[in-house]
C-alpha cells in the first residue's frame, strides 16, 4: 500500500506531460499555445503552497511539543516548497517572455513572488545562523508561522487589490472564464495532484536521508 500513491504519482506525471502537450486548448489571442504552461507554472505554485502549509503544521507541532523531528520535517517541506517556488518562477518568466515580451515586468504579483522567495531564503539563512539545535528549531518555527501568511498576502491578496497583468487579479478575468470546454480542467487538476505527490515523495526521501545522517553523526 505504501507504493500505491507513488505509482499514482508517476502515472499522473506522465499524463500531465503527454496530455498537457497533446490535448486541445482554447485558441486565445496573445496566449495561443503558451496557455499549456498553465499545467506547469500554476500547478507548481499550488504544490509550493501545499508544502509550505505542511511546513507550517510541523512548525506549530514543534512549538507545542518541542520535538526536533517536527522541526526537521518543517525544514524539509519548506525546502521542497522552495524548489517548487523556483520552478514556478522560472516557468512563469518563460511564459512572460512569450506573452508580455520580457522575462520580468513591473507587476505586483511578480514583485510579490520575489519578496516571498527572498523571505523564505532568509528562513534558511536564519537556520544556519544558530548553533544550538533547540534555539534553531524555535526561531525557525516562529519565523515560518509569520512567513506563510505574509507569502499568501504577497501572492494572492495584494494582487487582487491593485492592477495586475495576471488573470484573476486587478480586474482581469481568471482562466476559468475562458475555459468553457473543460479540456484544460481534465489536465489542470490531475497536474496539481501529480506535482504535490512528487513533492511529498521527494520530501520523504530527504527526511529519511537526514535521519540517517543524524544517526551516523551522534
Amino acid at each position: 500500500m505504501h507504493s500505491v500513491w507513488k505509482i499514482v504519482c508517476v502515472l499522473l506525471l506522465f499524463y500531465t506531460v503527454i496530455a498537457g502537450f497533446l490535448l486541445p486548448v482554447p485558441a486565445l489571442p496573445i496566449l495561443n499555445e503558451t496557455i499549456r504552461n498553465l499545467y506547469f507554472h500554476v500547478t507548481m505554485w499550488f504544490a509550493m503552497i501545499i508544502h509550505m502549509a505542511i511546513s507550517i503544521i510541523y512548525s506549530i507541532k514543534y512549538l507545542s511539543g518541542s520535538q526536533l523531528r517536527n522541526d526537521l520535517k518543517a525544514e524539509q517541506y519548506a525546502i521542497t516548497g522552495m524548489m517548487f517556488g523556483v520552478a514556478g518562477l522560472i516557468t512563469g518568466m518563460i511564459w512572460a517572455k512569450f506573452t508580455w515580451g520580457a522575462f520580468w515586468v513591473n507587476d505586483v504579483k511578480l514583485n510579490g513572488v520575489a519578496a516571498a522567495m527572498l523571505m523564505y531564503a532568509a528562513y534558511f539563512i536564519l537556520r544556519n545562523s544558530a548553533d544550538d539545535d533547540t534555539k534553531r528549531a524555535r526561531l525557525s518555527a516562529v519565523y515560518l508561522v509569520f512567513a506563510f501568511p505574509l507569502m499568501m498576502a504577497f501572492i494572492y491578496i495584494l494582487p487582487r487589490m491593485t492592477d495586475s497583468l495576471h488573470p484573476g487579479n486587478g480586474g482581469n478575468p481568471a482562466f476559468g472564464k475562458y475555459d468553457l470546454d473543460n479540456h484544460m480542467r481534465m489536465v489542470f487538476y490531475p497536474a496539481i495532484i501529480a506535482w504535490t505527490l512528487l513533492g511529498l515523495w521527494i520530501t520523504s526521501i530527504r527526511i529519511r536521508i537526514k535521519n540517517l545522517w543524524n544517526e551516523t553523526n551522534l
